[in-house]
């Protein structure tokens, strides 16, 4: 059925990734941002499948995927991505990215080229030598030092408090699970986009590109026009939503992602009914 999510595992040579699906036919692939894990998409996941077959994996180095030593980048997270789409024998997908992993994405369809079908980049930093440059005056995200008392488990509940509104609290436990689960690298997703030369890639891009962000996530909003000074892509602004859209509204992403994907589809088909 398309609401049942499977979960699974991949080879790579990192090791094992982590993935769950929903539905079937034309591919879908989401993209978490750090330090989140497939859960971000738990409710998008349903949704997307019902017409698609929607695939959410966890980032190699977080969640459940294998955890290799050494420094991370985008191109080593790009290198997960590339090798679960191989494994699952996915020639030609849609992909789908949010904060961290719009980053990725980018990365993802300049190597990929056709292979990814479309693009659609959810509240992605733009990344440029101007941004590398504020890098290092940027106070942490994630980070916090444990202490034996457990009040850095508070701290880690209060880093990312106030992107919530009462009653979405089950869904900041997820991202507190998360965050625990690689809590002595939890900033080095951040840090691996600010590293990111993602202006000298853009060109590489050959996918159709929508970017989209939420009206309260003005850490990312401005970069809509950005992107579409870059790549002469379309933007959308949802119709609410903070730094965990997909979780707040995972009703209209669905939609807005399946719509996107109809709109570029490869493979003969019904379009999605919402």
């Amino acid at each position: 059925m398309a609401d049942t999510v499977r979960r699974g595992y991949a080879p790579s040579h990192f090791g094992q990734l982590h993935y769950a699906e929903c539905g079937s036919g034309e591919p879908v692939l989401l993209l978490h941002q750090t330090p989140r894990s497939w859960t971000e998409y738990a409710d998008v996941l349903p949704l997307v499948g019902r017409a698609h077959r929607a695939i959410a994996m966890d980032t190699v180095g977080f969640g459940a995927s294998a955890k290799p030593e050494g420094p991370h980048s985008i191109e080593r997270f790009a290198d997960g991505v590339a090798a679960l789409a191989d494994a699952l024998g996915l020639d030609a997908f849609h992909l789908v990215g949010h904060h961290t992993g719009g980053v990725v994405a980018v990365e993802v369809a300049a190597r990929l080229g056709d292979r990814v079908s479309s693009l659609l980049l959810s509240a992605t930093a733009f990344v440029d030598e101007a941004k590398r440059a504020a890098a290092p005056a940027r106070p942490p995200v994630d980070h916090v030092d444990p202490r034996p008392d457990g009040s850095h488990l508070v701290e880690v509940w209060n880093r990312r408090r106030a992107f919530y509104r009462a009653g979405e609290e089950a869904a900041l436990h997820r991202y507190v699970i998360d965050a625990l689960t690689v809590l002595d690298r939890v900033e080095e997703g951040h840090e691996a986009v600010y590293r990111y030369r993602m202006e000298e890639r853009l060109a590489h891009i050959t996918a159709p590109v929508l970017a989209v962000c939420a009206p309260e996530d003005h850490y990312s909003l401005p970069a809509l026009e950005r992107f579409a000074t870059a790549l002469g892509c379309e933007t959308a602004v949802l119709s609410g939503g903070h730094v965990p859209a997909p979780e707040q509204l995972p009703g209209e992403f669905a939609d807005v992602v399946s719509a996107w994907v109809d709109r570029h589809r490869r493979w003969p088909g019904p379009t999605s009914s919402r």
